[in-house]
Order: structure tokens, then sequence, then C-alpha cells
């Protein structure tokens, strides 16, 4: 029964993988109804707080786009990097890392993917470098910001185990920030120059490349204020999140706990950005970054309930296998979140279904803490929203997916920066946690 368990299990995976998006989320249910209704499993619990804490940070943000917010954060990325035009490869992960880190959500990259391959064909930079570290870099960021569903998620497991919010964060943003970068640099050699592509030189001459200039937006008069009221929503998440840890214990038996408060906060805005900025709310509901999220939300649900009921009624067959596996090798929970996150398409998900198992088996939470970078292996299958952008907004073609798949340019990069974010965050971890 167990082997047919798990053929329904990785056959939701697979289905939902192939239809792509949404349809994650529409195969991780239609999983569930099997391994419950069919095979008479006991219903695993459903990532409420997660898909919640999606949802109200989407709100804010979706608010924030509509009151033009994310054009005047592009605005200010697009000056930064026509600046410095020479150091795009170095500069474009640091944009998308930025603008990912404050917004919790890797989806504000899309805007600035234009700008990134733009200012590199101009400079007679193949564009695959600094797309491929970008796209890398907004996917990773996720499990740096302090706003973001499975960051939280990972914060309220780990308290348990004696670690704080601050402290987490303490680990997790240096070591990724710093992966970031050196897998920029190792991204920097990667591929033909230009003048040396063959596809580049085809499309040349057949005159499919072109040349856009400096993008024109027009900065709505409530921009700035819309980003100066998400940024100050993030700082009140994260001090109001101090102030009740144990660590620091300010606030003795908060009357808000942290997930809620994170939800409560992040509607405070979304009705400032709305008022103060008079834009209509129902606008919201239309923006891409809302559609985006709530999407996202459909995916963590299917997702994370099919690993979690799966997982809940083979816990002793799951410690019995690899339990002892995981104490001897710890670096193998990185692998298992690796290989799984390319599959489940959500950081938030992957987090939800594997880490609590993980914990349960034994596993350190230093090791957990390390191996957390490994949920943004998004890279890997090139069906990836920000991926597919990146591919398409590249008239060069230097962005392309070679005819095996797994061969395009995100792959090296990626590999590189999970692979020195998690050890990076075992030194790192090692001396704060």
């Amino acid at each position: 029964m167990l082997w047919l368990e798990v053929i329904v299990v990785l056959a939701a995976i697979y289905f939902g993988a192939r239809l792509g998006s949404i349809g994650i989320g529409y195969a991780g249910g239609l999983g569930v109804l099997v391994l419950t209704l069919g095979l008479g499993l006991k219903l695993g619990s459903i990532p409420i707080d997660v898909i919640l804490i999606i949802m109200s940070v989407i709100a804010a943000i979706g608010a924030m786009q509509v009151a033009g917010g994310l054009d005047y954060m592009v605005s200010i990325a697009e000056r930064i990097l026509r600046k410095n035009p020479k150091q795009i490869t170095y500069l474009a992960p640091v944009v998308t890392y930025v603008m990912t880190f404050f917004a919790g959500t890797g989806h504000t990259a899309f805007s600035t993917l234009p700008v990134i391959a733009e200012v590199a064909k101009e400079q007679g930079i193949r564009p695959s470098r600094p797309l491929s570290i970008a796209v890398v870099a907004s996917q990773i960021a996720i499990t740096a910001s302090p706003i973001s569903a499975a960051v939280v998620f990972l914060s309220g497991v780990l308290e348990k185990q004696g670690i704080g919010y601050l402290e987490l964060l303490a680990v997790l943003i240096p070591s990724s920030f710093l992966a970031c970068m050196v897998a920029a640099f190792v991204a920097n050699f990667l591929g033909k120059d230009l003048k040396d592509d063959e596809v580049y030189q085809e499309r040349l001459a057949k005159g499919l490349i072109k040349t856009r200039g400096t993008t024109k937006l027009e900065i709505k008069p409530g921009a700035k204020l819309s980003v100066a009221i998400f940024l100050v929503s993030i700082l009140a998440v994260v001090t109001y999140a101090t102030l009740i840890s144990d660590k620091v214990g300010v606030i003795k038996n908060p009357v808000v706990p942290r997930n809620e408060a994170i939800m409560l906060f992040m509607f405070a805005a979304a009705t400032f950005i709305s008022f103060f900025t008079k834009i209509e709310a129902a606008q919201v509901l239309n923006s891409a970054t809302f559609k985006s999220g709530m999407s996202a939300c459909i995916c963590v649900l299917g997702v994370a309930w099919l690993g979690d009921t799966f997982v809940a009624n083979h816990i002793k067959e799951i410690k019995t296998l690899a339990g002892d596996l995981l104490n001897v090798y710890p670096w193998l929970l990185a692998v298992v979140l690796f290989f799984a996150s390319t599959l489940l398409y959500s950081q938030a998900a992957t987090a939800k279904a594997l880490i609590p198992s993980a914990l349960l088996l034994g596993v350190s939470p230093l090791t957990v803490v390390a191996s957390f970078a490994a949920v943004s292996a998004l890279f890997v299958l090139p069906t990836y929203p920000t991926l597919i952008a990146a591919v398409e907004m590249d008239d060069t073609g230097s962005t392309r997916i070679g005819k095996y798949v797994f061969n395009h340019p995100f792959v090296i990069p990626g590999i590189i920066a999970i692979a020195l974010s998690v050890i990076f965050a075992f030194v790192i971890g090692g001396m704060v946690l």
C-alpha cells in the first residue's frame, strides 16, 4: 500500500508540473483526495498560516503596484544599473535580491528583467549572464526576507527549538547574499561573448534585435508615498517580532502573535496606501502582483497539504529509513530540499512539507537553518515564471533553453548560489546560533 501512496504523490506532482503555474496546486489537491477517500489515509493539516501571510503581503504589494510604487522602484533600479553598466552582472542580482527581500515575493523581479537585458545588450555583455543570476538571486532572497511566508514559517517552527527571529535573519541574510555575489562572479564568465555567439549573429543578421533605450515610466504622484508606507510596515513587522520574541522578551504574553501581526501590519499598509494615494481598491484585484500571489496561495495549499498528508501518516517509516542517515550526513537535508523544490515550485510549500519532518527525525536546528536556502531550486526546470520571462525578454537569444532541457544558463549559477548559501549558513550559524 505504501508504494501505491508514493506513486500517487509523485504522480500528482508530475501531473501538476506538466500543467504548470497554478496547476501544481490543482494536482496537489487531487492527490490529497485520492490518498484520503481513495486509500484511506488520515487527512493532513492545511498550511493556513503560510497561505494567509502570502495573501496579506500580496494585498499590500498589489496596492503599492497600483499606486505606482513598483514603477518607482524599477526607475531607481534602472538608474543604478545604467550608472554602472559595465558591472551589470554584479548589480543585477543586487537589485533583484533587494527588491525581493523587501517585498517578500520574487515576482517583483519581473519589472527589472527588461532593464537588465537592455543594459547588458547596450554594453555588448551577454545578457544571459546578468539575467541568470538575477533570477536566481530573486528566488534565494525569499529565504532571507523578513516577511516571506517561507521565512515566517521557519521562524515559527524554530522558535520551539530556541532560535529567535532575529538570530534566524542574522544567518540567512548574509549567507544568501554573499553566495549570490560569488555566483555572479562565476556567471560573468559563462557562455560565449555576444560577438562569438552563433545564435546572436544569426538573429542580428535577420534584424530581430531591437534597442529600446531608456525605459520611460510615468511615476504616479503617490508612488513614493506608497513605497515609504510599505517599508515602514516591514520595519514595524521586524520590530514587533523582536519585541515579543522569547530572547528579547520586552512584551510578555502579546495580545497579537507574530504571524497574525504580520497580516495586520500588511493590511494596515494596504489601507494607508489606498487612502493616502487615492487609488481604487478594486484595481488591486487586476494587478499582476495580486494575480501571481493568489496563484501562489493555491499552489501552496495543494502541494503542502499533499506533503503533510503523506508524511503525517508515515512518520514512523520515514524515521526508520531516513533518521540515521540524516544524523550521519546532515547535509543530505539540503539535497532533499533542493530536489523537492524543483517539483513543488514554492519555497513555502517545500518548507512546510519537509522541514517539520526533518526536525522530527532529529535533525539539528543548525542543519535546518543552513539547508533552508535549498528550497529555492525553482530554476532547475525551465518553467518558472521569472525564468521564462528572462528567456523571452532577451532578444539576443543568449538566454535560451538547450535541447536537453536542463542545459540552460540558470543551472550553474543557481547550483553554485545554493551550495554556497548552505556552506556559508553552516559557518555563520555556528557562530550566531
